[in-house]
């Protein structure tokens, strides 16, 4: 018998029927033997509506009332789950976040995790009872709703797993699993069955929608065994005692042979900009991402060239293109103390990483990116590296050549 923590994402709870079959999923788990707590997010389509009723109601909201009212749709999945577990046989209540209790700190709306006292959730579980819990959601230090952001309930249930001492935390996903890239560009993208939790944490902070980033963060750090699977499985086709298709997330320890790269993951949301002739003097660098920083815009792929007479440099960086012209704001407000002669920049740029825990113990892996690169004409713009991974900024109209390309040269097109 195995502590589960199950999570379904809004797809997967999009109407009845579809929680009905979740609760299939719950049920095979619990004639299983095993204890059982299930995180839920919002039906499909219901937090955006509740955003938008929110903006309608007045554009400058409290977000504190905001959290209040977008909180609402867990609540309601929870509850519906929880009535359909019943009304199969299954015990079970519905919990929220405040009733746990996971408390988080004091910034509504992408509220972080504080602590969370699993007790109570371990004491229900132990009588046979289903924990369903709503995602998204816990009580910050002024004992108001405060919700983790998009993605939320991800961060909630490896938090829930974490608290509880889970055997495993599986998130089901409209995916059934994690691939060596989109499959929607490359046909021949494989299912990985393990990834380690550095390797995971790169792919979903440079592009890969599977899983939230700040919840491989949180299973890296407790060490919590996550695995990615399909919630549109027929219940009845997967052996709980067998090994259902998805992907591990886990310690590196526990992959036999790694892979040298792992996969090729891309961002669309980026956005180029560059500083021209900065007088080269200490603190500049200061000046220019000091303001940024206090703007909370997030500056990734710096590039620096001094003059040949060593007086200016040019910087180039990215930025989150929803920041693009925020940021180009902030700098030309900040001209005359920077000293810049003029800024530029563009937003049709992409974001292209490889990424491998085998990079570390071998050589030539970046050269090899660079010369395929190379050889289909694409230029790169920027380049960023760190022990397992390798970014590229590039032409947006190059996307897919580039993720092929690099899907080929690693061989991971190959089964």
């Amino acid at each position: 018998m195995a502590r589960l923590v199950l999570k379904f994402g809004g797809t997967s709870v999009a109407n009845v029927e579809r929680i009905r079959n979740v609760a299939r999923h719950v049920k095979r788990e619990v004639d299983a033997g095993h204890e059982v707590a299930v995180v839920v997010s919002a039906m499909s389509g219901v937090t955006n509506q509740l955003v938008a009723y929110v903006k309608e109601a007045s554009e400058l909201y409290d977000p504190r009332e905001y959290d209040a009212v977008v909180a609402s749709g867990e609540q309601v999945t929870s509850g519906l789950l929880a009535i359909v577990l019943q009304a199969m046989g299954i015990k079970a209540r519905s919990w929220q976040g405040w009733q746990i209790p996971l408390v988080t700190n004091h910034e509504h709306g992408s509220a972080r995790i504080d602590s969370m006292d699993g007790a109570r959730l371990i004491e229900s579980m132990s009588s046979g009872e289903v924990a369903v819990i709503a995602g998204f959601q816990g009580i910050g230090p002024n004992q108001r709703i405060a919700t983790l952001g998009r993605g939320g309930s991800d961060t909630s249930a490896v938090a829930v797993a974490a608290a509880v001492k889970a055997d495993r935390c599986d998130i089901y996903t409209d995916v059934d699993g994690v691939y060596t890239t989109d499959p929607r560009i490359v046909p021949k993208a494989r299912r990985l069955e393990k990834v380690a939790f550095e390797e995971m944490l790169e792919m979903a902070s440079l592009g890969a929608k599977v899983l939230q980033v700040r919840s491989v963060e949180l299973a890296m750090v407790h060490k919590v065994r996550t695995f990615v699977r399909s919630s549109f499985d027929k219940p009845e086709d997967i052996d709980p005692y067998g090994n259902p298709p998805g992907t591990l997330i886990c310690d590196e320890d526990e992959i036999v042979e790694q892979e040298v790269v792992t996969g090729i993951a891309f961002s669309k949301d980026e956005a180029q900009i560059s500083l021209r002739h900065v007088p080269d003097k200490p603190g500049v660098a200061a000046a220019v991402f000091g303001p940024l920083a206090e703007a909370a815009i997030n500056v990734d792929m710096i590039v620096q060239i001094i003059s040949p007479d060593g007086s200016s440099t040019d910087i180039t960086f990215t930025v989150p293109s929803a920041d693009f012209k925020r940021a180009v704001d902030i700098l030309s407000k900040n001209q005359d103390k920077i000293g810049f002669t003029t800024v530029e920049g563009q937003d049709d740029v992409v974001k292209v990483s490889v990424i491998g825990m085998g990079m570390r113990s071998h050589a030539g892996v970046a050269a090899l990116a660079f010369k395929a690169l190379a050889e289909k004409s694409i230029n790169i713009r920027a380049i960023t590296t760190s022990e397992i991974k390798i970014s590229v900024l590039i032409d947006a109209p190059y996307t897919e050549l580039a993720v092929r390309t690099l899907h080929s040269v690693y061989g991971l097109d190959k089964h």
